[in-house]
C-alpha cells in the first residue's frame, strides 16, 4: 500500500523533474522503483531510462524489478554509477580522446584498472622511491600508503581540482612538525609519477576515467549528443553520497532530460571519506520543478524515534531535525518495551559470550536471523573470528562483511593460493608447513587441524614443495589420519602431479580447474561451503582482471601472473568491491559488520548490537598521514589560507558521530543493545563520546 506522497511520485507527469527528500526508511526508493515501473509501462523506450547511484550495491531494488518475471523481453533500462558510465564511454569513444588525454599510444586500446591492479602498478612506480627514503618517517604499511595516494587522485577527480595540487592543498592546511610537509611532497611526487606511468601505458584508473569523461567526453559534441539522445529519463538515487564533480555534471545534464527523479537522503553522507558532498547534492533541488518531502518512516517505532532525537540533540543538535514526526501509532506492547538495553561485562571474552547467548535467545523467541545485526566501529580479524566462532557454537547462522578485508585474509583464498604454489614449483615459492596444513584442512572435508598438521609433517617436503604418497606412511599413522581422509589426500596429490605434467594454464584458468575438478567435488572442503565458494569466485575474478592488466606489457618481459599476484597479496593489497559480497545480505543469517558498512547496505534491522559503545572509533577518523577527506573537499576552498586545527577535528567528529547514530537508529525497528566491556579489546577503559551521550540522556 503506497502513501499519498509515493502515489504522487508514481503518477507525476512524464515531463516533470522532481527532487525527493526525506530520512532513511520513509519509502523514497520504493517510490522510485514504482516510478520506474510506471515509465516502463507507459510505452517509453526502456533503454532511454538511466538509473544512477553512487555505488552498484544501491541498485539492488531496481535490478529486482528489471529481473522480475513480469518484465517483457527486450532492451532494458541502464543502471549505472558515474564511474561505470565513464568506463563505458572511455571504451566506446577512445579514438576521440586517446590523443587529447595525453596517452603515449592512443592507437592502442585502453586498459582499465581495478582498485587491486591500480595498487599493483602504484607499487611498481613507487618502490624505487621508497628505497630513496620517501616516507621514511611514516610507520604504516606500504599497502596503506599505496591506497592513500590513489585515494588522493580519486578525490582530485571527484572534487574537481588538478591532481598536481594535492600536495599543496594538504600542505597549506597543515600546522605541526615540519617533517610532515616533506611527506606531502613525497605523496605528490608518487601521484605524479603514477599518472605519467598510466599515460605511457594506456592504463586508466578511476580518477583518470572520470577526468577524461568530465573534461573531454562530456564537452565533445559527438559524445554529448550520444548521451542526451540515449537517455531521456533519469532516476538518481542517493544523490548525497556522490562527489561535487558528479553534481556539477548533473547540473549541466539535468535540463536535457524529459523527466528526472532525484532522491536525497537527509542526514546521510556516509561516503564523505570517499568524497561525498552534501551541499552540492542538495543544491540540485534548485533545478527541479517540484520538491517532495517525505516524513513518515516505515521502519522505526515511536520509542526509537524519541531515542534518536534525544541522542542527536546531545551530540550535535545543529546538524538536522529530530525524528519524532516520522513514527506511526504506538501500540501498548511497544510502549512498554524500552528501545535500548545495556549488556555489560568486565572482560571482553565475557562480553562476546553474552552477545552470542542473547542472539541465540532472540532466535528462539522468533526473531529472524536476518533481522539481527552486530555492529562495531572496526571489525578486526581477531574480533571477527572470536564472535563468529561463538555464534556458530550456539547454532546461530551468521555471516560477516568487511569490504576492506583483503583476499589474503580469507582462509579459502589462502588455501587456493597455497595449492597454487605447490602446483607451480617453478615459482620457487614453497609454503611453510603450517600454511600447507591449513590449506589441506580447508581443501579436504573432515580433516581437522591436528590430523592436517600430522599429515603435513609426514608427507610434505618444504625444500621442493612436494608430497610423498599416503600409502608410504606407516600403517599406524594411516589409521590415525583415517583411510577416508587419506584417500582424499591421495586424489588431491594426484591432481597436482597430473597438472605439473602439462603446460601451465593462465592463473585464473588454473584456479577454475582446481576448483571444478577437485575442491568442489564430494569429499572436499568447498563442496557445501558456500562462503568458500563465494571467496573462490572473488579470487578468480580478481586474478582475471589482474592478468588482463598485465597483458599490456611486452610478452617476453611479463612475469608469471600467478607469482606476481601472490607477491601483491603479500603486501596486503586491499580487495576491490565484489557485488556478490553485498548481495549475500539476503541470506537468513546474523550480520557481523562495521557500522558504516551496514549503513551503506541501506537495509533495516529489528535488533542492533552496538559493540564497544565506549570506543572512540565510532567517530574518530582513521590515521591517514598523506590524505585528508575534509581538506581535499570542495567546501574547504571557501576557507583558503586556514589550517586544519583541533577545533575543526572535534567539530568533524561530532558531526560524524551524529550522522552515524542517526543513520543506525533510523534503520532500527525495535531495539539497540549497547555492549560495554569494562576493558576493551586492547585492555583499556572506554570513555568515548557515544557512551557519554547515552549517559546524559539516561540520567
Amino acid at each position: 500500500m503506497l502513501t499519498a506522497d509515493q502515489v504522487s511520485i508514481l503518477e507525476a507527469p512524464l515531463n516533470q523533474k522532481i527532487f525527493l527528500t526525506g530520512p532513511a526508511g520513509c519509502g523514497k526508493t520504493t517510490a522510485a522503483v514504482e516510478r520506474m515501473r510506471a515509465l516502463l509501462n507507459a510505452g517509453i523506450p526502456n533503454a532511454s531510462i538511466l538509473i544512477l547511484t553512487p555505488q552498484r550495491t544501491l541498485q539492488a531494488p531496481y535490478f529486482d524489478l528489471l529481473n522480475s518475471p513480469e518484465r517483457a523481453a527486450g532492451e532494458e533500462a541502464t543502471p549505472a554509477t558515474l564511474g561505470g558510465l565513464a568506463h563505458r564511454l572511455c571504451q566506446r569513444f577512445w579514438p576521440l580522446v586517446g590523443e587529447a588525454a595525453g596517452f603515449s599510444h592512443p592507437e592502442r586500446g585502453p586498459q582499465f584498472l581495478t582498485l587491486e591492479t591500480a595498487q599493483y602498478y602504484m607499487a611498481q612506480v613507487t618502490r624505487p622511491l621508497f628505497e630513496q627514503g620517501y616516507f621514511d618517517s611514516v610507520t604504516i604499511d606500504r599497502n596503506r600508503l599505496y591506497s592513500q595516494i590513489i585515494d588522493n587522485l580519486n578525490k582530485a577527480a571527484v572534487v574537481g581540482f588538478p591532481y598536481s595540487e594535492i600536495g599543496a592543498r594538504l600542505d597549506a592546511a597543515y600546522f605541526g612538525e615540519p617533517v610532515q610537509r616533506r611527506i606531502y611532497a613525497d605523496a605528490q611526487e608518487c601521484a605524479t609519477r603514477f599518472r605519467h606511468y598510466c599515460l605511457e601505458n594506456n592504463l586508466l584508473d578511476f580518477s583518470l576515467q572520470l577526468e577524461i569523461f568530465v573534461n573531454l567526453l562530456w564537452p565533445h559534441p559527438i559524445t554529448r549528443q550520444f548521451l542526451t539522445s540515449s537517455y531521456r529519463h533519469l532516476i538518481y538515487d542517493n544523490v548525497e553520497e556522490d562527489g561535487a564533480r558528479v553534481h556539477d555534471l548533473m547540473r549541466e545534464w539535468l535540463p536535457e532530460f524529459d523527466s528526472a527523479l532525484l532522491i536525497y537522503d537527509e542526514s546521510a553522507g556516509y561516503r564523505r571519506f570517499l568524497g561525498a558532498d552534501l551541499p552540492t547534492g542538495l543544491a540540485l533541488a534548485d533545478l527541479c520543478a517540484e520538491t517532495v518531502e517525505m516524513r513518515h518512516s516505515f521502519v522505526v517505532s515511536p520509542a526509537i524515534a524519541r531515542l534518536e532525537s534525544s541522542l542527536v540533540n546531545v551530540i550535535a543538535p545543529e546538524v538536522y531535525s529530530p525524528l519524532e514526526a516520522l513514527a506511526g501509532e504506538e501500540d501498548a506492547e511497544d510502549a512498554q518495551e524500552k528501545p535500548w538495553e545495556i549488556l555489560a561485562a568486565r572482560f571482553y571474552p565475557q562480553l562476546l559470550e553474552s552477545i552470542a547467548e542473547q542472539v541465540a535467545c532472540l532466535l528462539e523467541a522468533g526473531t529472524p536471523a536476518a533481522e539481527i545485526v552486530i555492529l562495531a566501529p572496526y571489525l578486526s580479524d581477531a574480533l571477527r573470528f572470536s564472535l563468529m566462532n561463538r555464534l556458530t557454537a550456539r547454532g546461530v547462522p551468521a555471516r560477516s562483511h568487511r569490504p576492506s578485508r583483503s583476499l589474503r585474509d580469507e582462509p579459502a583464498s589462502q588455501a587456493l593460493l597455497t595449492l597454487a604454489c605447490l602446483a607451480h614449483p617453478g615459482w620457487k615459492i614453497f609454503p611453510p608447513q603450517f600454511d600447507v596444513a591449513c590449506a589441506l584442512m580447508q581443501a579436504i572435508s573432515g580433516l581437522d587441524l591436528v590430523r592436517a598438521q600430522l599429515l603435513t609433517d609426514i608427507t610434505y617436503r618444504p625444500r621442493d614443495g612436494a608430497f610423498s604418497a599416503f600409502e608410504d606412511i606407516r600403517p599406524q599413522m594411516q589409521e590415525r589420519i583415517t583411510y577416508t581422509l587419506g584417500e582424499r589426500f591421495a586424489r588431491l596429490r594426484a591432481w597436482l602431479l597430473d597438472y605439473q605434467q602439462g603446460a601451465p594454464l593462465p592463473f585464473d584458468h588454473f584456479l577454475r580447474k582446481l576448483f571444478g575438478e577437485t575442491l568442489s567435488q564430494p569429499g572436499f572442503g568447498f563442496h557445501h561451503n558456500f562462503d568458500s565458494i563465494r571467496v573462490a569466485a572473488n579470487l578468480i575474478e580478481s586474478v582475471q582482471k589482474f592478468r588482463q592488466a598485465l597483458n599490456l606489457l611486452d610478452e617476453e618481459q611479463t612475469p608469471s601472473v600467478g607469482r606476481e599476484y601472490l607477491l601483491m597479496l603479500r603486501e596486503g593489497v586491499l580487495a576491490a568491491q565484489y557485488i556478490t559480497d553485498w548481495q549475500a545480505e539476503q541470506d537468513d543469517a546474523v550480520l557481523v559488520a562495521p557500522a558504516t558498512t551496514f549503513l551503506l547496505m541501506n537495509r533495516p534491522a529489528t535488533v542492533q548490537f552496538w559493540l564497544d559503545a565506549g570506543s572512540s572509533g565510532w567517530y574518530e577518523r582513521l590515521a591517514q598521514p598523506i590524505t585528508h577527506p575534509y581538506v581535499l573537499a570542495r567546501g574547504w576552498e571557501t576557507s583558503a589560507g586556514r589550517t586544519w586545527n583541533d577545533a575543526d577535528e572535534v567539530a568533524a567528529n561530532r558531526d560524524s558521530l551524529a550522522r552515524l547514530v542517526s543513520g543506525l537508529l533510523r534503520r532500527c525497528r525495535r531495539k539497540i543493545v549497547l555492549c560495554l566491556p569494562e576493558m576493551d579489546e586492547s585492555g583499556y577503559e572506554q570513555r568515548g563520546d557515544l557512551l557519554r551521550a547515552f549517559q546524559k540522556i539516561l540520567l
